[in-house]
C-alpha cells in the first residue's frame, strides 16, 4: 500500500509521515501493524468527538439507508441540513441566523468574501499578516504568508495586509473596505490570541466605516476553546461567521453564516450567486448535526477548559518556553524549529501523534479530540515529557 500511496496519490510534501492506517476509535489511531497511537491532533482539529463517535456513526448509517445525494444545494428540502442550520441559529447571536452549507472551510471563505463584496458594493479586503484561511485562489489572496503565495500570483486584486493586534492598523479600514477577515485566534501563526480588546476595536471601526467583519472560526469553532465559537470570549459578533473542520465530526464540511437579509443577496442579481453541487450533502449534514447536538446537550465544551488546565499543569519542562492557545487548541513552543520537529517525530515513534503549525516552526500542535479523557491526557503528556527529557539530555 505504501508503494501505491507514493506512486498514485498526489503528495503535499516530499516527506509525508506515511503511517498506514487500519482503524481508529475514540482517541486512538491504529496502524496496520496493530500499534495504537494516542491522537493529540484530531485530524488537525477536525475530529471534535474523537474517531468514530457512536452518535456520529449512527447518524451517518441512518441517513445512508435513506438517500445520499439527490440535488444540487438549495433546491430540495432535506431534513438533516435544515435541522443543522436551525440548530446553529439557535446557538448563535440573533443576526447570525442563516447558514450556507458547503464542502470545506476554504470554500466557506470563498463564499464569505463574495458575500461581503455583494453586500457592500465594495472590493477592498483586509486581512492579517500570518493569517491562513485556506488554499484556493481567493483564500490565498487573504493569506498573510507571502512566501507561500508567490508561486501562484497574480491572485485576487484589492486585498491588503494589516498587523494582527495592531490598533494603529485599524485606520486602514475605510469607507472603501468591503470587509476585514480575521481568524478569531490565529492558527498557523502560532495560536495567537487577540489582546487589549482588539476584536472590540475592530468591530467598532467596521461599524464606523460600513465594512463587514468576517471571522474565521474554521479551527477554534465547535467547542475547541471552551465556547461553541471563540468569538464568544471577546464580547463581539461578526457580520459573517465562517466554520469548518470540527463541524463534521470527521467528515468534510464548511459553512458561512450571516443574517437572512445579507445572505439573501446571493439569490438574485445575479441568481445563483454562490452554488455548490455537494454542499449540504445529507450524509455529511447528519454527521454535523449529531456532532452539534452532542456538544450542546452535554458538558463536553465546559470540560474543555478543565482539560486545558491539566495540560498546562503537566506541560512544564525546560524545553517548553510557553504554552499558547485556549481550551484544547494549544501549542507547546520550543526554542527552535529543529527541536520541535525532533520531538514530534520521536513522539510518533513512541505512539503519540503530534503535529506542526503552518507558519510557526517552533510550535508543537496539541489539539486532541474534545472527548479525550483525563487518563489519556496524562498518558500522552508522560510520553511527551519523556521525549523532552531525552532531547534535553543530548
Amino acid at each position: 500500500m505504501k508503494e501505491d500511496f507514493y506512486k498514485y496519490q498526489a503528495q503535499t510534501t516530499p516527506q509525508p509521515l506515511a503511517m498506514e492506517i487500519s482503524h481508529a476509535r475514540g482517541s486512538y489511531i491504529f496502524d496496520t501493524t496493530g500499534k495504537k497511537h494516542l491522537d493529540f491532533v484530531a485530524g488537525v482539529s477536525a475530529c471534535t468527538l474523537g474517531h468514530c463517535h457512536p452518535r456520529v456513526t449512527s447518524a451517518i448509517k441512518n441517513q445512508v439507508e435513506k438517500y445520499l445525494h439527490v440535488m444540487v444545494y438549495g433546491e430540495y428540502i432535506q431534513d438533516q441540513p435544515v435541522a443543522l442550520a436551525k440548530l446553529l441559529a439557535a446557538n448563535l447571536p440573533e443576526n447570525l441566523n442563516t447558514t450556507y452549507l458547503v464542502n470545506s472551510g476554504t470554500e466557506a471563505i470563498e463564499g464569505a468574501l463574495k458575500l461581503a463584496r455583494r453586500a457592500t458594493g465594495r472590493t477592498q479586503m483586509l486581512y492579517a499578516k500570518n493569517a491562513y484561511h485556506g488554499n484556493t485562489m481567493g483564500a490565498m489572496s487573504v493569506m498573510g504568508f507571502e512566501e507561500r503565495k508567490n508561486a501562484f500570483k497574480p491572485l485576487v486584486a484589492d486585498c491588503f495586509p494589516i498587523n494582527f493586534n495592531s490598533e494603529a492598523d485599524l485606520q486602514k479600514i475605510t469607507s472603501e473596505t468591503a470587509a476585514i477577515i480575521l481568524e478569531t485566534i490565529q492558527g498557523g501563526a502560532g495560536f495567537i490570541q487577540p489582546e487589549n480588546d482588539y476584536l472590540k476595536k475592530v468591530r467598532q471601526r467596521c461599524d464606523e466605516t460600513g465594512a463587514l467583519l468576517i471571522l474565521d472560526e474554521i479551527q477554534p469553532g465547535f467547542g475547541r476553546t471552551g465556547k461553541l465559537f471563540a468569538f464568544e470570549h471577546f464580547g463581539i459578533v461578526p457580520d459573517i461567521l465562517v466554520m469548518g473542520k470540527g463541524m463534521g465530526g470527521g467528515l468534510p464540511i464548511g459553512a458561512f453564516t450571516a443574517s437572512h437579509e445579507v445572505m439573501a443577496l446571493l439569490q438574485d442579481n445575479p441568481k445563483l450567486g454562490h452554488i455548490t453541487t455537494f454542499g449540504g450533502n445529507p450524509v455529511i449534514a447528519s454527521a454535523a448535526l449529531a456532532t452539534l447536538q452532542e456538544l450542546t446537550e452535554t458538558n463536553i465544551i465546559a470540560a474543555t477548559l478543565q482539560k486545558e488546565k491539566l495540560f498546562r499543569k503537566l506541560l512544564k519542562h525546560p524545553l517548553i518556553k510557553e504554552v499558547r492557545g485556549s481550551g484544547l487548541m494549544l501549542a507547546a513552543m520550543m526554542e527552535t524549529p529543529e527541536i520541535a520537529s525532533e520531538v514530534i517525530l520521536a513522539c510518533k515513534d513512541r505512539g503519540l501523534i503530534l503535529f506542526w503549525l503552518l507558519f510557526e516552526g517552533r510550535a508543537i500542535r496539541i489539539t486532541p479530540p474534545l472527548t479525550i479523557s483525563i487518563d489519556e491526557i496524562e498518558e500522552g503528556c508522560k510520553i511527551l515529557t519523556d521525549v523532552l527529557n531525552t532531547v534535553k539530555a543530548r
